[in-house]
């Protein structure tokens, strides 16, 4: 009997349909790029409630006469649920699917924002926009992209990463000249209906065009080898988070990347974000020059944060984050000589290189969570990204009390400028690991 040879062609006809589709398709785009194009828009239609905070200062203490103190009590709340819920947000991505919790957390968001028209007391501010929003946004921080970058690609994560992380920044680009232009022209309630209508804007996109796991659509991960088979729904998701907390904490890197993370809070959402347009405005320079600037921040984010993505797939990533930490921490100490009542060139220059820095450091971040903690990765950034908004949620109230103290900022600036070079140091140390843990096993994790 002749034996006959079989073609590649013939072979690959007679696999399981699932399994011939390959990590990248010759001559088409994978679905995996479609799916992170969806979470970018996504993220850019969320970062709408990002970009009022800063805004809301000035007008809510001149309506209420609430000190900014208060407000910042509101605005820390705020941050610290943000940082708080995602961890449990990515395992109910693991239990409810991505779909139903971003499509809920958009809901809430846009609740929340609404709500606050209509307050009349603080206690409502911190109900609404603390709460509600912090809730809300909480299940569309990183975690988010995180849980999507480790479904869908292989390779490639570095610069995903980075793509989708700059998404805020995009969104902050487009909504914040259009808020502050609101706040300045009419009153601050129609930019809170604006960022309400956003969210709720985006969750149709969610509903429709995103998807959990490339199985799904019977593909495999960008850049994978081998068919991935969609995982069952994971049960207990609050245990799980606890668990992979509580084995996390036993490891000397945890803690690193945690508190690295926190001054990385401190010294962009809690203090640029947040307070950038009350101290431009206390030097005379219009709210709407000042919110242009931090604009102006969210186009360089893009770029730097991509960009990092790039370095991170091909450096080590302490040594980006010492570097990112390092600069950051040296143009905070010049920025009380540049507030002026004009926007001037070495001011331009300062917004330039602090938006190549915003978040550059997310993508080295998520790839050291993944290098140290694997397949409990995502829940672990989400810890470290509570230690983020902490960190944010502290200065935005600290920064609103020195304000009121102090009657200026300054103090704030060089303070975040010293916590920076502590944290370029702490990145150094971080050690490296040669070999992925098994995910949930603390005895198996060290230092």
């Amino acid at each position: 009997m002749t034996q006959t040879t079989e073609t590649p062609a013939s072979a690959e006809e007679r696999q399981p349909a699932a399994d011939r589709v390959p990590g990248r398709r010759r001559g088409r785009v994978h679905r995996a790029w479609f799916v992170a194009a969806v979470t970018f828009v996504t993220i850019i239609g969320a970062a709408a409630f990002r970009s009022l905070p800063g805004l809301l200062i000035d007008p809510l203490h001149q309506e209420f006469g609430w000190s900014r103190g208060t407000i910042g009590a509101a605005v820390s709340v705020n941050l610290a649920l943000y940082g708080l819920t995602a961890p449990f947000a990515a395992a109910l991505m693991d239990r409810f699917g991505i779909r139903r919790v971003v499509a809920v957390a958009l809901t809430v968001i846009s609740v929340g924002s609404l709500l606050t028209v209509w307050m009349t007391a603080a206690w409502q501010l911190l109900l609404y926009w603390g709460l509600l929003v912090g809730l809300g946004s909480g299940s569309m921080a990183l975690a988010f992209a995180a849980t999507v970058t480790n479904r869908w690609f292989t390779e490639r994560r570095g610069l995903v990463s980075g793509i989708l992380t700059a998404a805020s920044a995009s969104g902050q680009l487009i909504f914040l000249p259009l808020l502050s232009w609101l706040v300045t022209r009419y009153d601050w309630r129609p930019a809170a209906v604006t960022v309400a209508l956003a969210a709720l804007a985006v969750v149709p996109f969610v509903w429709l065009l995103l998807r959990d796991h490339p199985a799904d659509v019977g593909q495999k991960p960008y850049g994978a080898t081998e068919f991935v088979p969609k995982p069952a729904p994971v049960q207990g998701a609050a245990r799980r988070t606890l668990r992979v907390l509580f084995s996390a904490v036993r490891t000397g890197p945890f803690w690193l990347l945690a508190g690295t993370f926190a001054i990385c809070g401190a010294s962009t959402n809690g203090l640029i974000q947040t307070h950038f347009v009350p101290a431009a405005h206390d030097h005379g320079m219009p709210i709407t020059a000042a919110a242009s600037l931090l604009a102006v921040i969210g186009v360089f984010d893009v770029v730097g944060t991509i960009a990092s993505g790039w370095f991170t797939d091909r450096f080590e990533p302490r040594r980006l984050l010492a570097v990112y930490y390092a600069l950051r921490g040296v143009s905070l100490l010049f920025l009380p000589m540049l507030l002026a009542p004009s926007v001037h060139p070495p001011m331009i220059f300062f917004i330039v290189f602090y938006g190549l820095d915003w978040v550059a450091t997310v993508p080295p971040t998520l790839a050291l969570c993944r290098e140290q903690y694997g397949e409990d990765s995502a829940i672990v950034f989400g810890w470290v990204l509570a230690s983020h908004q902490v960190g944010a949620a502290l200065v935005a109230f600290l920064g609103g009390m020195a304000r009121d103290a102090f009657g200026s900022y300054d103090l704030v600036w060089y303070a975040s400028g010293a916590l920076c070079a502590a944290a370029a140091l702490m990145a150094l140390v971080i050690r490296r690991r040669s070999a992925v843990p098994a995910p949930a096993v603390p005895a198996s994790v060290t230092a």
